[in-house]
């Protein structure tokens, strides 16, 4: 079964590999205190840098799930009131987490086909500002020069981005935001169970400022690890190392995201051929490269995903209250090109 869900997702094909690799040479059981495993979370850092283009001056941290960066963000960096900017179902999720920790949180969320305008996001309230970057249950996201124009016109305010559905599938602008995480079962091609959580330093002054040291994921207690290139907790080493090991195979982001940003417009292109089938947004401003929401009625979308499972074929089914009139394809790098031609295929008979 080829699999288009948005995540979990397709793992790269040397996974398995890597993973026989891993146990051969002791990964699964090593010391995460030891030098060795230091070395591991080290050179893995670096790879990061180098492939996603990470500027020197932020620290790469690992946590289990973007889940748990929602709430290292809620107590180790929003003094008081959080805003969160959003269209669909995760960037609601996340607004509803922080305001469950932190009552004051603020929604200002927006229509689906809506482009956001900076000049018009200024705030007085608030001290973080919390942005969906692709919103994965309807296929949209918000641009980098968008979230720079954000951060520009609210210099007081820390900006917070969920990149899960985009890390490691398109060129991602660091320095325009304090705050950059992601879960690896998406873009990055891997298993569930860690996530990647990028700060500046104005964050990391932040955390000092607001003084959470309580709990053992806080910001200031990572940081103070991360120097040694060790974690709070006993971390995914496995994780870890099959991160490193696909950075190391990788492209650049630069070459990545030119072959994703083609695939998604030769998507859009291909569901526009298909008359009961448009894009859930039809904005083409928002829409996201890495995730294709397709809606049609409920019985044409039923019958689409049963003959695609039955072609080989799995599609990602609708999210929350889309879950019926629509699907959804993952346009993620670690699917290869010959899967993505079956798919084509399939969608060519439905015309």
């Amino acid at each position: 079964m080829i699999s288009f869900y948005p995540g979990p997702s397709r793992t790269y094909s040397l996974i398995p590999d890597y993973v026989q690799d891993a146990a051969k040479t002791g990964v699964m059981s090593m010391n995460h205190r030891s030098s060795e495993c230091m070395a591991l979370v080290k050179k893995t850092i670096q790879e990061l840098r180098k492939k996603l283009s990470i500027p020197a001056s932020y620290t790469v941290l690992f946590t289990s799930s973007a889940t748990e960066c929602w709430e290292i963000i809620a107590q180790s960096l929003i003094n008081d009131q959080s805003i969160h900017l959003y269209n669909g179902a995760f960037g609601s999720k996340w607004f509803n987490y922080t305001k469950a920790i932190k009552p004051n949180a603020l929604s200002d969320s927006f229509a689906v086909n809506h482009a956001l305008n900076p000049n018009q996001l200024s705030y007085d309230q608030g001290d973080t500002i919390c942005i969906t970057q692709n919103e994965t249950s309807n296929g949209t996201q918000v641009s980098n020069a968008i979230i720079r124009g954000i951060k520009k016109n609210n210099p007081n305010h820390l900006i917070a981005v969920d990149a899960t559905s985009s890390l490691g599938g398109i060129e991602l602008n660091f320095a325009s935001a304090d705050v950059w995480f992601a879960s690896v079962q998406k873009c990055l091609g891997l298993p569930a169970g860690l996530a990647v959580l990028i700060c500046s330093s104005r964050a990391i002054t932040r955390a000092e400022q607001v003084g959470n040291t309580t709990h053992y994921n806080s910001l200031i207690n990572q940081v103070r690890m991360i120097k040694k290139f060790q974690t709070t907790h006993t971390p995914n080493v496995l994780g870890i190392y099959l991160l490193y090991r696909v950075m190391k195979s990788v492209s650049a982001i630069s070459v990545i995201h030119k072959r994703i940003s083609k695939q998604a417009n030769e998507y859009i292109s291909m569901i526009n051929r298909i008359p009961y089938l448009e894009m859930y947004a039809n904005n083409t401003d928002v829409l996201s490269d890495t995730v294709m929401t397709v809606k049609a009625s409920e019985e044409a979308i039923k019958k689409i995903k049963w003959r695609a499972k039955k072609a080989g074929l799995l599609l990602g089914e609708g999210y929350g209250a889309l879950k019926l009139t629509t699907f959804r394809i993952a346009n993620f790098p670690a699917i290869h090109q010959k899967e993505i031609k079956a798919l084509r295929s399939f969608m060519e008979e439905l015309t």
